[in-house]
């Protein structure tokens, strides 16, 4: 019975040993000139020819500014001008960048000729590949780029764009100025790799450290278990099994915080699901899973897998002992819209020996792929291995256009519902809704019609057969937050 119905309601403890920034946004006040982390999508539209500087063919050639604006919706080609005109920045420190473009490469000077062309040649970044954005303080809109020669981009025409425009910053930034950018974002990451190498070396450890210690401390144990919920779900990134000194810019130390969970939770009695949220290179380009820059990149080479596997095994290995350890959550979602299905089953069937070299009794959770572009879940063939769970994460964040509780359930219950009900079989793996939250979109929804959709979302994720966790314990977004959901009444277990 312990086997087929282990039925665990949990809350994951999100934000703490992984940063997601929109957890805790205070966590990024200290970084000096936070606009500019790593990952951060930018796009610069010349002045004097009207149009946007980009990478030719995404990347492998030029630099040109022949780019128009974003094409109407449904007319963008894959690998179009929209995504090469797109620099994804890498931080050096707060004034120094490396732009990586569409196809992974970087800009940087032309090495032959007079060295002033610019290219999008280079796969590792070095000198010639560094740059300082100058903003304009009356409008910070307005940018110059300086190269490593000193010298600032112009565009002397559409086809050609060069490095050896001199001029004393505090120059008039006219729109007939070649020099003369206007800057867009387009995207924001903020996760674990931006606030450590954005906070820098001396400031990261402090920083890091103070927040471990005290946003989930030993009293949100006792208050997880005197509310009806028998298990936490904690991610961890790969960087916690590299000792105390990990591949810059990761801070060493969590581990002994995890330590810690695992001492709380045999004092009162909560099993402990260790989930693997971010791996080596990123297994889904968002900064939850601590993408550099948001390209998927695990599962590229064999080292990334293998580096993946010494995770689990360690994790696996050091805490086999303990009464709690009661699941390994091999991946979370991993990106099927660019990683191949077959490398992430390999991977499965690899994680699942690594955990049984340890422990016989620890489940093995495997997380369906998310195809993005279908919004279909891809399952893991788990079958032939034994003590294993999928997991499922159900989002469902109400569409605006339901604007009332007898519009949204009968819709809640034909996607989930039913779904949950033909995913549970007799003698498949367990189904695990490893993630999901209470946050209903209509404004002005009375606080009745919040607690009956929640009720309805606790009867539907009742059906899985490994259970739930909700996301997530803490959050600056209340109805994200479990604790503010229990303590103002939303949520009662």
């Amino acid at each position: 019975m312990e086997n087929r119905n282990p039925k665990i309601r949990a809350v994951n403890l999100g934000g703490w040993l992984v940063t997601e920034g929109w957890i805790k946004p205070s966590l990024f006040d200290a970084i000096p000139n936070k606009d500019f982390l790593d990952g951060t999508r930018l796009q610069f539209r010349s002045m004097t020819v009207g149009k946007y500087l980009c990478a030719e063919s995404g990347g492998g050639h030029r630099l040109i500014a022949n780019c128009r604006g974003t094409p109407a919706v449904g007319k963008r080609p894959a690998g179009s001008s929209s995504q090469w005109k797109t620099f994804r920045l890498w931080r050096i420190n707060e004034r120094l960048f490396n732009f990586r473009v569409a196809n992974k490469q970087f800009v940087g000077l032309d090495s032959g000729g007079d060295g002033v062309d610019l290219v999008a040649t280079c796969d590792s970044p070095g000198t010639l590949e560094t740059f300082e954005i100058v903003r304009n303080t009356d409008d910070p809109s307005r940018v110059r780029i300086k190269a490593s020669n000193s010298c600032f981009l112009q565009v002397r025409t559409e086809e050609r764009v060069t490095a050896d425009y001199q001029c004393d910053e505090s120059n008039v930034w006219g729109d007939e100025d070649p020099s003369v950018f206007v800057m867009n974002f387009t995207k924001r990451l903020e996760g674990e790799f931006q606030v450590t190498n954005g906070l820098g070396p001396q400031k990261a450890p402090e920083v890091m450290r103070e927040h471990w210690s005290t946003f989930i401390v030993e009293d949100d144990f006792k208050f997880i278990a005197e509310n009806g919920l028998n298990a936490v779900r904690i991610p961890v990134g790969w960087w916690i099994a590299s000792g105390p000194n990990p591949p810059r810019p990761y801070v060493g130390g969590s581990l002994a915080y995890l330590d810690n969970a695992f001492s709380w939770a045999e004092k009162y009695g909560l099993k402990v699901i260790i989930d693997l949220r971010a791996a080596p290179k990123s297994q889904n380009g968002w900064e939850r899973s601590s993408s550099r820059d948001g390209f998927r990149e695990w599962g590229d080479t064999d080292d990334t897998i293998q580096q993946t596997l010494h995770v689990i095994e360690f994790l696996t290995s050091r805490y086999t002992k303990s009464l709690s350890l009661y699941a390994v959550d091999l991946l979370n979602e991993p990106l099927a819209e660019t990683l191949p299905q077959e490398t992430v089953s390999r991977y499965y069937i690899a994680g699942h020996n690594a955990v049984r070299k340890h422990s016989s009794s620890a489940y093995v959770i495997m997380s369906c792929m998310l195809e993005t572009s279908s919004k279909e879940l891809l399952l893991p063939d788990a079958n032939s291995l034994d003590r294993t769970v999928v997991d499922m994460q159900c989002y469902f964040l109400c569409d605006t256009e339901l604007d009332t509780i007898q519009d949204t359930l009968p819709c809640f219950y034909e996607d989930w519902f039913a779904q949950l009900e033909s995913l549970a079989t007799s003698n498949g793996p367990l189904i695990f809704v490893g993630e999901w939250v209470a946050e209903w979109g209509p404004n002005g929804a009375t606080e009745e019609e919040n607690q009956e959709y929640v009720e309805a979302q606790l009867k539907a994720y009742g059906r899985a057969t490994f259970g739930w966790a909700y996301w997530t314990l803490k959050c600056a977004e209340d109805h994200w937050s479990l604790e503010w959901m229990i303590k103002n009444g939303y949520i009662k277990l």
